[in-house]
């Protein structure tokens, strides 16, 4: 059974302790997913700048979006890890750890003292966990990396954006797609090791995580030789299906994925059922083969009702369907009311709005724990491994620590 945390909810990670050594996105998606669940986890920052994402913007009330989107549930352990004083705190730390997270370029850890060999060697039980671009081998392994580049890389982006021009996702999905592998495989090893008693390296790229994500179009160009158009909105292997604008200028999208859907679509939706044996669009592989035509037939048909009409027939016909929402329509959404996804965290700042975890686990309610200032648990950690006020306040002293922020010189 997990141990029950300081609030007496036991949690399906109560009991685990992270020591992160982390920036930007990926490593620390992956731990405050570990987090929300219930792990301890420890960021190790450096004393006067810390994670370099706390520099970002200043959206939330003088704290950065992406700082606090990524850092609450978390323990904020100032150290200078460089002096051998702060390494020697860090190792033992991590003695007393399960997870040893890191996400710089390969061999910077190792280059500090904090690589796997080093800390497994120290803790057989560890399990250490590498999140880079391109992995800790191969002719790409020093080659720089981040969301955008290896977006590119990896084939995203020659698969998004219209004919004409392609186009990023949106969102870092790169480093998202590998910070939900790495807490996964985290947490597989976890598993493991109550079998064996013994932890294991764990080695994660972004560029691995992305081509995974690659999906089918493999599939088509080995197979068939095809390699996919960008096709904007559009599904590229079924049509219809996306979003077609209405006649009073609002997206509407639905999902024609059967032969059973496509027969109901024409029939009570468009009301053009002669379009069912057409041998244009007989089956998918033809209604692809003829996007063009049929595409410009269901536009056509689409900006000549509005929204509403065309949300009321695709309700009755039961096909999936819904809006393309803006944000303020999404944050409003009467789902994320009901699912209660906007939750309040306290910060520096006082209580900011975050989008809680989407894991939903009978047993182990998510945490909504603060979000740390620099340094601000320092202290305390120094206390948990033995460390007492005269030895403190020289490490302050040295500027090996950073107790909080407005010590800072």
């Amino acid at each position: 059974m997990n141990p029950a945390e300081p609030d007496g909810t036991p949690r399906a990670l109560s009991g685990v302790r992270v020591v992160a050594f982390e920036a930007s996105v990926s490593g620390p998606h992956c731990s405050r997913i570990l987090a929300d669940m219930g792990a301890e986890v420890i960021k190790i920052e450096k004393p006067g700048e810390g994670d370099l994402v706390r520099h970002w913007d200043s959206a939330v009330r003088g704290l950065a979006s992406g700082f606090v989107w990524l850092n609450w549930n978390k323990r904020s352990f100032a150290v200078d890890v460089k002096n051998p004083a702060g390494y020697e705190a860090v190792v033992r730390l991590v003695r007393r750890a399960d997870v040893f997270l890191e996400n710089f370029a390969p061999g910077v850890a190792e280059r500090l003292g904090l690589g796997a060999p080093e800390l497994r060697k120290r803790n057989p039980r560890l399990v250490y966990c590498s999140v880079s671009g391109y992995g800790q081998d191969g002719p790409y392994r020093d080659v720089k990396a981040y969301d955008l580049l290896v977006q590119g890389e990896a084939g995203i982006i020659a698969t998004t954006g219209y004919p004409d021009q392609p186009a990023k996702v949106g969102i870092p999905i790169s480093d998202l797609a590998s910070s939900m592998y790495a807490a996964l495989a985290i947490v597989m090893a976890l598993f493991q090791r109550e079998h064996t008693g013994r932890g294991q390296v764990v080695d994660i790229s972004m560029f691995e995580s992305t081509v995974a994500w690659l999906g089918y179009f493999p599939h088509h160009y080995w197979h068939r030789g095809e390699t996919p158009a960008r096709v904007g909105m559009r599904h590229h292997y079924i049509t219809p299906y996306g979003p077609y604008l209405a006649g009073d200028g609002i997206y509407v999208s639905f999902a024609v994925a059967t032969q059973q859907d496509w027969e109901v679509f024409c029939r009570k939706v468009i009301d053009r059922p002669e379009l069912i044996d057409d041998p244009r669009f007989r089956t998918i592989e033809l209604r692809r083969q003829n996007r063009a035509v049929l595409e410009k037939l269901v536009e056509d048909i689409f900006r000549s009702r509005s929204h509403e009409e065309w949300l009321a027939r695709l309700k009755e016909s039961r096909l999936p369907h819904g809006l393309v929402r803006n944000l303020d329509q999404v944050l409003s959404h009467p789902q994320i009311a009901a699912r209660q996804m906007v939750r309040q965290v306290d910060s520096p700042v006082g209580q900011v709005p975050v989008i809680r975890t989407p894991l939903h686990l009978s047993d182990s309610p998510p945490r909504f724990d603060r979000i740390p200032a620099l340094g601000e648990d320092t202290e305390s950690i120094l206390r948990e491994l033995g460390y007492d006020d005269r030895r403190i306040r020289e490490l302050q002293e040295q500027r090996v620590i950073q107790c909080n922020a407005s010590e800072v010189g």
